[in-house]
């Protein structure tokens, strides 16, 4: 994703970098430590392995993510938030919790206790 040359309000950027279905996803699941690409393909119920890659290319880009190899066979690559991105999940963070709030005033314990959002 290329950034434009003007925007109304720094707002508007954050929101360029975030958007989609599965950015904030990512970000919520390597908030909870770093993962292997095949580990964050599993715990995203629906990305594709090619979605997951291009949004992490974006989120790298943006200094949101971070990315380490390491050496041998077979090639083990690690994600992870960086700091940018772990400042970012302080506002995730808040969406999720009003998105919990949301499901319990709609019924939706089930699916929140399954998930591990209330015991």
């Amino acid at each position: 994703m290329k950034i434009r040359d003007q925007y109304t309000c720094p707002l508007e950027l954050t929101h360029d970098i975030t958007k989609g279905k599965w950015k904030p996803i990512i970000l919520w699941q390597l908030g909870k430590g770093a993962s292997s690409l095949s580990q964050l393909e599993k715990s995203i119920k629906g990305i594709t392995q090619k979605m997951l890659l291009e949004q992490l290319q974006e989120l790298l880009e943006f200094g949101m993510v971070a990315k380490k190899s390491y050496d041998g066979y077979p090639l083990k690559v690690e994600y992870s938030l960086a700091e940018r991105g772990v400042k970012l999940l302080e506002a995730i963070s808040i969406m999720q919790s009003v998105g919990v709030d949301l499901m319990k005033e709609n019924g939706m314990n089930d699916i929140l206790r399954a998930n591990g959002f209330i015991e």
